[in-house]
């Protein structure tokens, strides 16, 4: 299970998705998000999938890659539809007891699961086609002007990339602890919630010990090549706009606006 964790991880490629500018792809990230949670028909959420389902293609991500990395979450994507179907007032079609479905418990159920997924697809293809220093400097380019008010742009940027640059090492070594735990004749899976979660402590400890020797390690080698923060710091690769940039911006804009046209088409 831990190894169908992508998120943070990064493939390598040289498609026009890769080459889009960081901040060209955040931006579209968050029209791609507004989209998303402003669809209200079947004609917006189809028009939101398709525009997912062409930068996927234009990618060169294999689905397989974007659906492995879904697994983790299936229990929290089945109970959010479990609790939209049954807990939703309207025309009721089954009552059993006090849980009961109705027809627009069912249409809010697929929309509610629908709205996860492409959400949860969409900011993986962010990290996906994007590498963590590309993105930090994107990231900290467009929250730039919050220096001027005194807020560490540059800090708060590379603490995120830090964090999505470990989120693979630690779970790697989460499965290389839990191996040898096995191997020691743990058992991680029979018994019932609180057996399992008691099952766990002698994993957390070490990983929690293994990340704090991390970050003493990382700390030290910022320290040995005397990083003292953003100022007066340069950049080997400069954040430029292309063509291909603003042919994005225009297509993700249109997307965004046929949504709020789409948007009043209801089910019947």
């Amino acid at each position: 299970m831990l190894k169908d964790i992508t998120l943070g991880q990064y493939f390598p490629g040289n498609t026009v998705i890769h080459r889009l500018d960081p901040r060209t792809k955040l931006i579209l990230v968050i029209v791609y998000i507004v989209a998303l949670f402003s669809a209200k028909s079947p004609l917006s959420y189809g028009l939101v999938a398709l525009f997912l389902i062409v930068t996927v293609g234009i990618s060169k991500i294999q689905p397989k890659v974007i659906l492995k990395g879904m697994k983790p979450l299936v229990i929290i994507i089945a109970l959010t539809g479990i609790l939209n179907l049954f807990y939703t007032d309207g025309r009721v079609l089954v009552q059993v007891w006090i849980f009961r479905i109705t027809v627009e418990g069912i249409i809010s159920a697929l929309f509610m699961v629908s709205r996860i997924i492409l959400l949860i697809a969409g900011t993986f293809m962010l990290t996906y086609t994007t590498s963590p220093i590309a993105l930090t400097d994107g990231l900290e380019n467009l929250l730039g002007p919050l220096k001027k008010v005194k807020v560490p742009v540059h800090e708060l940027a590379m603490m995120m990339c830090i964090a999505l640059r470990f989120i693979p090492t630690l779970i790697e070594e989460t499965d290389k602890i839990m191996s040898a735990q096995k191997a020691r004749g743990a058992d991680f899976e029979s018994g019932n919630l609180m057996a399992r979660a008691k099952a766990l402590v002698p994993i957390l400890v070490p990983l929690f010990i293994s990340a704090f020797r991390r970050a003493d390690e990382l700390a030290i080698a910022m320290e040995c090549r005397c990083y003292q923060g953003g100022k007066g710091r340069t950049r080997m690769r400069q954040l430029r706009y292309a063509s291909r940039d603003i042919w994005a911006f225009g297509i993700g804009l249109a997307m965004l606006v046929m949504v709020f046209v789409l948007r009043g088409i209801q089910i019947v």
